[in-house]
């Protein structure tokens, strides 16, 4: 018996720009479902290690989602303020591993200014040194993230307003030129290594300067000093608290010791977790509208082959003719629409992979976390299912082949 293959490659040779809008419309349809899975799963992994430093979270009572996203997300919101002097009861809670006030307020060429600690700076410890220079010891300087756009030695101007304008980061701005703090003059003494994080782009300063630029003092007894302890007899008040305990059960005392008189502690996966069954939920929906979207488009598609099976269906018939059994026609004819849809998911997971990466790439900047990308067998899912319900469609052809009418076909009717 002839290579049923020949006579499919003749198939696609006579379809011509048909074939390739068969393809086409399958990848689009696999791309859709790639990129929704691929993009969900990046997006979790992301948030996730963006919220590894931050244990505990303490602040006014308000908005405990507000509360995640502007600390451990640096999204720009203005919060409420709780009083300094809890800082002096963490200092001597024996629950307490390490703590750091956060204050936010500033920026320079529209990078955020943090007010901090140097614990946080270290991470708690885990850097023994930044990636370039060292790290911060006096209020007049700054570490800056992985991603700014400074260099070292450089002298920074801190405006007031996080997020004033709508200029790009690393740009200078007029409306943040007319808001500057003249009299806080910041030099960049070293960079920290990159965490994958909105952290990245920001810039860190001692909590004391920023407390200072804006008159509240530096919260200690003593001039000069930065961090723990805060020891004056007025704390200035700040907008949260990040907590790292000695153990699970500290967390979970503190925790409980800090929601009430006025104030809410958190961890960021409570935020988390519902974020994330909220972005579950719209996952599912706009799954489900892919797969309807795919058999919409299988359906066009076997519609598409159809027709133009009825429009070969005299050369099946002169073959048949010539000899061929109806079950290599039938043969041809599956085969020819299994290879179109097979082709067309093949090129749908890889168009998938380059928009889910597009995309990821425009995340990451807006959001400053990193979309860090891992293939995975579940994302070739919508592939795998769109070739499983095409290599039964395709079924539709063959059976016209198998049982074509010799006669009627080569009579044109």
């Amino acid at each position: 018996m002839m290579n049923p293959l020949i006579m499919v490659k003749a198939d696609y040779r006579a379809m011509r720009g048909s074939a390739w809008a068969v393809v086409l419309l399958v990848a689009f349809a696999v791309a859709i479902g790639v990129a929704l899975s691929a993009q969900e799963k990046a997006l979790r992994t992301g948030t996730t290690r963006a919220a590894a430093d931050f244990d505990l979270v303490i602040g006014a009572a308000g908005s405990a989602t507000q509360l995640v996203m502007t600390t451990v997300y640096l999204q720009p919101e203005a919060l409420p303020l709780m009083p300094g002097e809890i800082l002096k009861s963490l200092g001597t809670d024996p629950r307490v591993k390490a703590f750091a006030p956060i204050a936010f307020g500033d920026v320079v060429r529209g990078y955020p200014v943090i007010g901090t600690t140097p614990d946080f700076v270290t991470r708690w410890g885990r850097y023994d040194a930044p990636m370039q220079g060292r790290f911060f010891s006096g209020e007049n300087e700054a570490v800056i993230g992985h991603d700014v756009a400074m260099q070292l030695g450089e002298e920074i101007i801190p405006a007031h307003g996080l997020g004033s304008d709508n200029s790009a980061k690393g740009a200078p701005s007029a409306l943040e030129a007319s808001h500057r703090h003249e009299t806080t003059r910041l030099r960049v003494v070293g960079r920290l290594p990159a965490t994958g994080s909105p952290w990245d782009k920001a810039i860190l300063v001692p909590i004391e300067s920023v407390w200072e630029t804006h008159g509240f003092g530096n919260g200690h007894r003593q001039d000069g000093r930065i961090g723990a302890p805060f020891d004056a007899e007025t704390v200035p008040p700040l907008p949260a608290i990040v907590v790292k305990p000695h153990r699970i059960a500290d967390a979970y005392a503190l925790r409980s010791d800090h929601r009430k008189n006025g104030l809410m502690a958190l961890f960021p996966a409570e935020i988390l977790v519902s974020l994330y069954r909220n972005l579950g939920d719209v996952r599912d929906a706009m799954l489900v509208a892919s797969i309807l979207n795919g058999v919409l488009i299988l359906g066009a598609v076997i519609l598409l082959i159809v027709a133009l099976f009825s429009l070969r269906r005299r050369s099946y018939a002169l073959l048949r003719a010539l000899g061929a059994s109806a079950l290599y026609s039938g043969a041809v004819a599956w085969l020819g629409a299994f290879g179109l849809i097979a082709v067309g998911c093949l090129a749908g997971l890889a168009l998938g992979w380059v928009l889910t990466a597009a995309l990821s790439l425009w995340l990451s900047t807006q959001t400053g976390l990193d979309l860090h990308l891992s293939p995975d067998w579940t994302q070739t899912l919508p592939a795998l299912l769109l070739l499983l319900a095409g290599s039964l469609f395709a079924g539709l052809p063959a059976v016209m082949a198998y049982r074509l009418s010799l006669h009627e076909a080569l009579r044109g009717e």
